[in-house]
């Protein structure tokens, strides 16, 4: 087997990919030191608690279940060593705006607009709700995710899992055997056509764009099969949130050896193969080889002078960015029994809101967004007779985000929710925390204040994103949202094993033990 004894590894940042290049280089054999400048490991996925409240800050879904089972199988473990789940059901509720009558109304809102669905396990359910909005759809939809199905089987076995970042990677014709079923031309928008007329069909089909940071139009058709992870593979909850999901991989990296340090930032990466120094205002710390979790662009823009950088300054300014976010943490009196645990709410046009993220960019005046009430789930996440939630509206990176607007879009957006579900917060909240463009730059370093990074338009999909190998820098490597296989905690923890791998070819050597 390969081994890596005698190297030493910093990787910079703790997000979920970083955690999980720590755990498969140490697991080889590095001396292996993960530095965070934030007071707390998990990069986004971090923890909000306040006065008996908690909130997971970032991620909320707990997806693809199989990549964290994988994960933790390359270490001999299983996800129940470390935390239990539960099968949410229903999986999450869709409020529709524009109140048509076709929704449920369960007589507990006070909203005469408070239409919902409810997207449960069962899928003969799920078809019989899709049969009810336009006849024939219920058997489309089981065509739809079988398509989803292949797409996804094909593709994380021979596109994920094997990183195909480089033009020659697909010049082969075991590949082109492998990609000639796939759907990957087109649009979303277009490939859910195909299926389905009525536009709250569409907009259940479409609604995990959210979590590659695309819209129907922009995002490739191949990402249908984020379908079969939702309705086939489901949605669960990690008892204890998404934060017990960190401290699980911080935990096996711990028990493979990996040392971890908080609230250290690195300010410059110094030096090159074999000799690297990382300037931190505590002293600079040397190492053999570096990783870098932290934002690709900060990572080339801040850290490293313009010679060994990869990538121009103009590069960076004409990338199609994820979504940034404005986001209320909230501790509420009583119940919101209104709510699911996920629970979405959308405008009856959406494609107006996506043109004010994409297109021209603005503060979207009738926006879709998402609300998380972890308390349904969890009692641990909240004081005994209350409950904690957060309320996240997708919006352009680089938005004008001063405390007025803040003030007045909290105001909108309490209102909305009211008005469009029934759960009137307003003169219950106890806590409260905001979130927005700012502190995503602040405290990620992320560029224009994005949430999730590098959309993943067909421009910005596979070989087309930065890659794991510095492009400069000797002994240099990247992991992340931004590298290959792209967005979201399941495609960052893959993408650990991604990095791992291209150390190991670089600078791996025969372990004749």
């Amino acid at each position: 087997m390969q081994s890596l004894a005698d190297e030493s590894v910093v990787v910079i940042g703790a997000g979920i990919g970083g955690l999980s290049t720590a755990c498969y280089l140490a697991d080889a054999g590095a001396d292996v030191r993960v530095v965070e400048k934030n007071e707390q490991l998990g990069g986004r996925a971090s923890r909000l608690e306040r006065d008996g409240f908690r909130f997971d800050m970032g991620p909320s879904w707990y997806l693809m279940p199989d990549v964290f089972e994988r994960f933790f199988a390359d270490f001999d473990r299983t996800p129940s060593e470390y935390y239990e789940l539960t099968h949410l059901d229903p999986h999450y509720r869709i409020f529709f705006k524009d109140g048509d009558g076709r929704g449920v109304s369960d007589g507990s809102n006070e909203s005469e607009n408070a239409e919902y669905v409810d997207i449960t396990p069962d899928l003969e359910r799920t078809k019989e709700l899709f049969e009810a909005y336009e006849p024939g759809a219920g058997e489309r939809l089981e065509r739809y995710l079988e398509t989803s199905r292949e797409n996804y089987e094909v593709g994380m076995k021979h596109f994920v899992y094997e990183d195909r970042s480089r033009l020659r990677d697909y010049v082969d014709l075991d590949v082109a055997r492998h990609a000639r079923g796939l759907t990957l031309l087109g649009s979303m928008q277009g490939h859910v056509e195909n299926y389905f007329d009525h536009p709250r069909l569409q907009q259940i089909m479409q609604y995990t764009l959210v979590f590659l940071g695309g819209s129907p139009s922009n995002t490739p058709a191949l990402y249908n099969l984020m379908s079969h992870v939702d309705f086939n593979l489901g949605v669960w909850y990690p008892d204890g949130g998404i934060g017990a999901v960190i401290d699980a991989v911080a935990a096996l990296g711990g028990e493979l050896g990996v040392e971890y340090e908080t609230g250290r930032p690195v300010s410059e990466i110094k030096g090159r193969e074999g000799a690297f120094l990382l300037e931190t205002p505590d002293g600079p710390i040397r190492a053999d080889l570096v990783v870098s979790n932290a934002d690709y662009a900060h990572t080339e823009r801040e850290l490293l002078t313009p010679e060994r950088r990869g990538y121009d300054a103009d590069y960076w300014e004409s990338r199609t960015y994820a979504p940034s976010a404005f986001l209320l943490y909230l501790g509420v009196e009583g119940e919101v029994d209104e709510l699911a645990h996920h629970t979405l709410v959308l405008p009856a046009e959406w494609e107006d809101h996506f043109d004010r993220i994409f297109e021209e960019p603005a503060w979207p005046e009738d926006p879709a967004y998402y609300l998380c009430v972890p308390s349904e789930t969890d009692d641990s996440v909240a004081p005994d007779g209350h409950s904690a939630l957060f309320v996240l509206v997708p919006i352009a990176p680089g938005l004008e985000d001063t405390p007025e607007i803040r003030d007045r879009y909290r105001e909108k957006i309490l209102a909305d929710i009211a008005e469009n579900t029934g759960a009137d917060l307003r003169d219950r909240i106890v806590l409260e925390e905001r979130f927005c463009i700012e502190e995503f730059a602040d405290r990620y370093n992320s560029f224009q204040g994005t949430a999730l990074g590098l959309a993943h338009t067909l421009r910005q999909t596979s070989l087309f994103r930065p890659p794991h190998r510095s492009e400069a820098v000797d002994g240099l490597y990247f992991v992340g949202g931004d590298t290959t296989p792209g967005i979201g905690m399941p495609m960052c923890l893959i993408s650990g094993e991604l990095t791992a791998e291209a150390v190991l070819e670089d600078y791996g050597r025969q372990d004749r033990r």
